[in-house]
C-alpha cells in the first residue's frame, strides 16, 4: 500500500477501504481509532452509497455524489458501478455527462484529468512527465469543440474523457492506473463561456489552425515518447478535424475516433440484430441516413465494407446507402455535399424527407442530426407503411437532442418498430406489451477494443477490428433479449461482450500482423486475467 499508514492510508482513494479495514488490519495500519466500530463488508457499503445516491433529487446531483465517491473510494466506485451499471451509466455518462460539461466549471472539486493548453507548445512532453502513473495504455482525448450534440464546451468538455475513462474501467476492467483522460484546451469560441467569471479553461478564442494542428502533432508525438504504449481515443472533435486527425495519424500510431468508428460498430451491430428480427438478408438491405456529420458517415463507411464482406461490391454497397441533407435527398444534383458524402449521391430526382422514404422504401433509418424531434410521426409513420418491422435507430445524445423518444416510435409505428436509440429510455408498454428499447451506446463497442489492443499491444487499430466488433455484439443478443425488441445486449453482461470483443480484436491484430506480443492459444482466459476486479 505504498508505505502508507493511519489518516494517509484513510483518504488515500486507490488504496482505502474506509469501513471495511479489518481488526488485523486498523492495528497493522495505525487505523484503531480514526473508524467507527463497525467493520463493514463492501456490499454493506455500496448499500449506503446506492441509499445517499437515490437520495438526490436529481440526475446532475446524482453525478456530482458519484464523482465526489471516485475521489474517496476508487475501488467502491467502479464496484458500485459494475455492479449496477444500468443505474449508474446513465448518471456517468450519457445523458448526465451533457449537463455535467455544461455546469462543469460551476460543479468543480477536484482536479481529474490533464490538461493542455497553447501554452504548453514545445514542452508537452515533459510536462507529460508530471501525470503520476508511468504505464498508461488508453488515452482519451478531446478539444471540447463538439461535445455531444451541445456544441463548443472548451475545456468544461473534460467531463467527456472523464466519463469515457470510467467505461473503460467499469465495462472492460482496464485498471483505473492505465487510463488517462487529456484535455486539449487550446480556447473557445463560445462567448458566454469565456465571460463566465467561473470559467477555468484558456480563456481565449481557439487558435488559430496552423497553431492548432501543431499542437495536435506535438501532442501525439509526445505520447509516442511518454507513454507508447497508449491508444489514443479521439473524442468529440469538429468532424473535419475528426477525419483529418483520423487519417493523418491512423497509419502511424495506435489510435481511432469513438464518434466515427466506435459509432458505426454498435450502429452496424444494431443492424445485424435487426435481420434476426425482420427475416431480411442483411446484403439486401436498404439504409437511410438524415444527417451528414462523422457519426453518419462513418457509419456509412463500414457498413459499406460489411456489405462488401457479405459479397456486393463497393459501387453496389454505396447505391444501398441514402443520405437526407438539410434540404431533402442527396443526389448527384445536390450542391456543396460533403466529401465523405459524394460516394453515396444517388441518381435520383430530388426530394423532401418524407417523399424519400416512400420512394426509396428504406429498411433502416439512423438518425445522426443532433436536432431533437427530427423524426416526426410522419417520417415513422411512412417507415411503418413501407415496413412491416421497420428498423429506426435514432444516435443523437443526451435524451434532449435524440431524433425521436422510444415512446414516440413505438406509439407512432403500432408498436411494430425494432427501435435503437444513442440515449437510454425507459420500457415503454404498448397495448399488452412491454418494450425495453435498445441503447446503442459506443460503450459497448470502444472498451474492449481498447482492451484488445492493449492485450495485443497491436501497432494500429484497423477497421477489420471495428467490423469484427459489431459481428461479435450481435452474436452477443439473445433470443429472449430479441423478444423484447432489444437490438443490443443486457447492459449487466457488458464485461462479458468487451471480453469477447478483445478476442476477436486480438485475433485480428494477429491475422494483419500487428500484434507486438506473442498471444496464448487460450486467447480470452489471457485477456480476462488481465481484466480489473475492484474488490478490497
Amino acid at each position: 500500500m505504498k508505505n502508507l499508514y493511519g489518516k494517509a492510508l484513510l483518504v488515500d482513494p486507490v488504496f482505502t477501504k474506509s469501513t471495511a479495514f479489518t481488526r488485523e488490519e486498523r492495528e497493522r495500519y495505525g487505523l484503531r481509532g480514526l473508524l467507527p466500530y463497525d467493520v463493514a463488508t463492501m456490499q454493506k457499503q455500496i448499500a449506503r452509497v446506492l441509499d445517499n445516491m437515490r437520495c438526490k433529487s436529481s440526475a446532475i446531483e446524482k453525478y456530482i455524489f458519484l464523482n465526489a465517491l471516485l475521489e474517496r473510494n476508487q475501488r467502491l466506485f467502479y464496484r458500485t458501478m459494475i455492479d449496477h451499471i444500468e443505474e449508474i451509466m446513465p448518471l456517468v455518462y450519457t445523458p448526465t455527462v451533457g449537463e455535467a460539461c455544461k455546469e462543469f466549471a460551476h460543479i468543480f472539486r477536484k482536479p481529474q484529468g490533464f490538461y493542455i493548453t497553447p501554452e504548453d507548445r514545445g514542452a508537452i512532453a515533459d510536462i507529460l512527465k508530471n501525470w503520476p502513473e508511468q504505464d498508461i495504455r488508453v488515452i482519451v482525448v478531446t478539444d471540447g469543440e463538439r461535445i455531444l450534440g451541445l456544441g463548443d464546451l472548451g475545456a468544461n468538455g473534460m467531463g467527456i474523457p472523464i466519463g469515457k475513462v470510467a467505461l473503460y474501467v467499469a465495462c472492460a476492467g482496464i485498471h483505473p492506473a492505465h487510463c488517462m483522460p487529456i484535455m486539449l484546451d487550446v480556447g473557445t469560441n463560445n462567448v458566454s463561456l469565456r465571460e463566465d467569471p467561473l470559467y477555468l479553461g484558456y480563456p481565449y478564442p481557439r487558435i488559430d489552425a496552423e497553431t492548432y494542428r501543431a499542437l495536435v502533432d506535438e501532442f501525439v508525438q509526445a505520447v509516442q515518447l511518454r507513454f507508447p504504449n497508449a491508444v489514443i481515443q479521439f473524442e468529440d472533435f469538429l468532424t473535419p478535424h475528426a477525419f483529418e486527425f483520423l487519417e493523418r495519424y491512423g497509419h502511424q500510431v495506435r489510435c481511432f475516433n469513438d464518434d466515427i468508428q466506435g459509432t458505426a460498430a454498435v450502429t452496424l451491430a444494431g443492424i445485424y440484430t435487426s435481420c434476426r428480427i425482420t427475416g431480411k438478408k442483411f446484403a439486401d438491405l436498404n439504409i437511410m441516413f438524415l444527417g451528414t456529420g462523422s457519426a453518419a458517415s462513418g457509419t456509412a463507411e463500414l457498413v459499406v465494407e460489411a456489405f462488401c464482406q457479405a459479397g456486393l461490391s463497393k459501387p453496389q454497397a454505396q447505391k444501398r446507402l441514402w443520405f437526407i441533407g438539410r434540404n431533402g435527398l442527396v443526389t448527384t444534383a445536390t450542391d456543396n455535399v460533403k466529401a465523405r458524402i459524394k460516394p453515396f449521391a444517388q441518381e435520383h430526382a430530388a426530394c423532401s424527407f418524407v417523399d424519400a422514404i416512400g420512394a426509396i422504401k428504406p429498411d433502416v433509418l439512423i438518425g445522426a442530426t443532433g436536432v431533437a424531434g427530427t423524426f416526426t410521426e410522419a417520417i415513422v409513420r411512412h417507415m411503418a407503411a413501407v415496413n412491416e418491422r421497420p428498423v429506426i435507430i435514432a444516435l443523437s445524445n443526451p435524451t434532449s437532442h435524440t431524433e425521436c423518444t422510444a415512446e414516440q416510435a413505438y406509439q407512432w409505428s403500432d408498436g411494430r418498430v425494432i427501435f435503437a436509440s444513442g440515449s437510454p429510455f425507459d420500457p415503454v408498454r404498448y397495448g399488452d406489451t412491454v418494450f425495453k428499447p435498445a441503447q446503442g451506446n459506443n460503450a459497448y463497442i470502444f472498451p474492449g477494443i481498447g482492451l484488445g489492443v492493449f492485450a495485443s499491444a497491436a501497432r494500429l487499430v484497423t477497421q477489420s477490428m471495428f467490423l469484427a466488433a459489431a459481428e461479435v455484439l450481435a452474436s452477443t443478443v439473445t433470443e429472449q433479449e430479441i423478444q423484447t425488441g432489444a437490438v443490443y445486449p443486457a447492459l449487466p453482461r457488458v464485461r462479458d461482450v468487451s471480453l469477447a470483443i478483445a478476442t476477436a480484436v486480438c485475433q485480428v491484430a494477429m491475422n494483419e500482423g500487428l500484434a507486438e506480443k506473442e498471444l496464448p492459444h487460450d486467447l480470452s482466459g489471457y485477456i480476462r486475467s488481465l481484466m480489473y476486479e475492484p474488490d478490497y
